[in-house]
């Protein structure tokens, strides 16, 4: 296969009244997206998309709901990429991510729109975008150009009449644009191609054994790079996927009597979504019927909590999976084969098939390390590299470079800001060289953090520390401002799970000699150090 859309001709053609995606509407209801739906709708609804003739990534604003991958893959019989935007996301935030992509064409379903609505008002987004409203519903769509989307230029219904016939994408192709965190308060556009994706997805499945068979429990923001496993390992095998309520993740018994009765099989989650249920009483009343797969990711799973896991699911196939969104979602993985102790320490293992994984001298990125328990820099390369960064080549060329390397190979390699080392032949984790951090399964610039608190009116200076082994940010700051309003504007400014647990206020933040902030004395003040 060259594109994914390959993968859901051949699953529609074999089964087409097989449900792909599931997901549950307000009420409570099952929705649910056969593959055939999804091949139809897809092929319609690109069609409509084919009428704009820039090739400009496209944002698609949706809800969690079985129908965004219909939306996703719309957009990939266009022969664009798309760029996924969680309506609930920052108003600020989601408009840095417009002002990346500068898109000629948004997507956007019909439960999400009043919503979009309000974020363009506020934004002004450019009104020279065109806006595809998309009602699965009612089985229609309105496209809106200009004004405030008041009126619409056409309306119609998602029929085959509308299907022209289908964009040619190659492998080098772009697939999707996924925003992370950037240090200058700018999130970064990774922009991954179909054969980068395509590689990643055979090797998880390999590694995972994922067949027909399985049922998936999606977690993971539709938006986020570990939900890209959930929406395409069921386009190659036919598998189905049910896609988690958020508000389950807060009660354990709901989460567990929901993968019971959905007879979930495997899950890819961050560490987070299985520790902090634990916290809650997981497995104290409700069992795990058919959880067999297990893959976690994000961040260091602590063996103390992955333990309760193994006492309660013996025979699941535990894997430790690392790796940025920069190399397609993860480039190694650790099969866990033994019951874990309280105080280990997993690897994070070896590369997955078609990743070429080495360390790098740390001060000089040309030096190939081969000895064991030496520290350094983590680099990858390989097919399931990223483009690069959409619309940003000087952030794509400081961490893609070509280098001439000390074992006499040249290579297109991705430095991680990672460092690790390799101990029995296994690659081990130990932390960044700068200050980006995994909190909750997401990644996080600390430095985001601060930009966003030092932008609040009356916030004189700020300081984001972490403490890693309570995973909990957080925020030192000066001003006149309270912390209850530093906190409030937080949320207006980036996502939830970026925003500090704890916000102290200060007189003044201590100060180096070079007229730095001493970020190890405010870390030792968190009881970091």
């Amino acid at each position: 296969m060259e594109n994914v859309y390959e993968w859901l001709e051949a699953t529609a053609s074999r089964l087409p009244s097989k449900v792909a995606f599931t997901s549950e509407d307000d009420n409570g209801n099952d929705v649910e997206v056969t593959f055939g739906q999804m091949y139809d709708k897809s092929r319609i609804i690109g069609s409509l998309l084919t009428r704009q003739e820039a090739k400009t990534p496209i944002a698609v604003f949706s809800a969690r709901s079985a129908t965004t991958p219909v939306l996703f893959l719309s957009v990939v019989y266009s022969g664009r990429a798309y760029a996924p935007i969680d309506v609930s996301m920052p108003t600020a935030r989601i408009g840095k991510i417009l002002d990346n992509l500068k898109p000629s064409i948004i997507l956007c379903d019909a439960q999400s729109f009043e919503s979009f609505n309000k974020i363009a008002d506020e934004l002004n987004v450019d009104n020279s975008a065109a806006v595809y409203v998309i009602d699965f519903e009612d089985n229609t769509f309105t496209v809106y150009e200009g004004g405030e989307y008041a009126s619409s230029i056409d309306k119609g219904t998602l029929s085959d009449e509308l299907i022209v016939d289908k964009v040619s994408v190659k492998g080098s192709d772009p697939l999707y644009i996924i925003h992370t965190s950037g240090s200058s308060g700018r999130p970064k556009g990774v922009l991954t191609s179909h054969e980068s994706l395509i590689n990643y997805i055979n090797s998880y499945a390999k590694v995972m054994m994922i067949d027909e068979d399985d049922r998936f429990g999606n977690q993971s923001p539709l938006d986020y790079i570990a939900a890209i496993r959930d929406i395409y390992l069921p386009l190659k095998f036919g598998a189905s996927a049910f896609i988690i309520p958020k508000k389950y993740f807060m009660d354990p018994n709901a989460l567990f009597t929901y993968l019971n009765d959905k007879k979930i099989t495997a899950v890819g989650w961050s560490v987070s979504a299985l520790t902090v249920p634990l916290s809650l009483g997981a497995f104290e009343e409700v069992k795990l019927n058919t959880l067999a797969k297990v893959c976690f990711s994000g961040s260091v799973m602590p063996c103390s909590a992955l333990k309760v896991w193994q006492d309660n699911l013996p025979d699941t196939h535990f894997v430790n999976q690392y790796g940025p969104t920069e190399t397609t979602a993860s480039c190694t993985y650790y099969v866990v084969d033994h019951v874990v102790e309280d105080s280990e320490i997993l690897p994070i293992g070896t590369a997955y098939d078609g990743y070429d994984v080495f360390l790098t001298d740390i001060e000089d990125d040309s030096k190939v390390i081969v000895d064991e328990d030496v520290k350094g820099q983590i680099c990858v390369a390989g097919i399931s590299l990223a483009i690069g960064y959409y619309n940003d080549p000087e952030r794509t060329n400081d961490s893609f470079v070509t280098r001439k390397l000390s074992d006499g190979s040249t290579k297109r390699i991705y430095k991680t800001g990672d460092i690790g080392s390799i101990k029995g032949g296994l690659l081990e984790f130990h932390g960044r060289l700068d200050r980006q951090i995994k909190h909750m399964g997401h990644r996080v610039e600390l430095d985001e953090v601060e930009h966003a608190a030092n932008s609040i009116d009356n916030v004189g200076e700020s300081c984001c520390v972490y403490n890693k082994a309570k995973e909990s940010l957080i925020l030192f700051y000066s001003g006149e401002t309270d912390k209850k309003e530093v906190s409030l504007e937080l949320r207006k400014l980036i996502p939830g799970f970026m925003v500090p647990r704890k916000i102290k206020k200060l007189d003044v933040l201590p100060k180096l000699p070079n007229g730095k902030i001493d970020v190890k004395k405010l870390e030792a003040e968190a009881g970091i150090r």
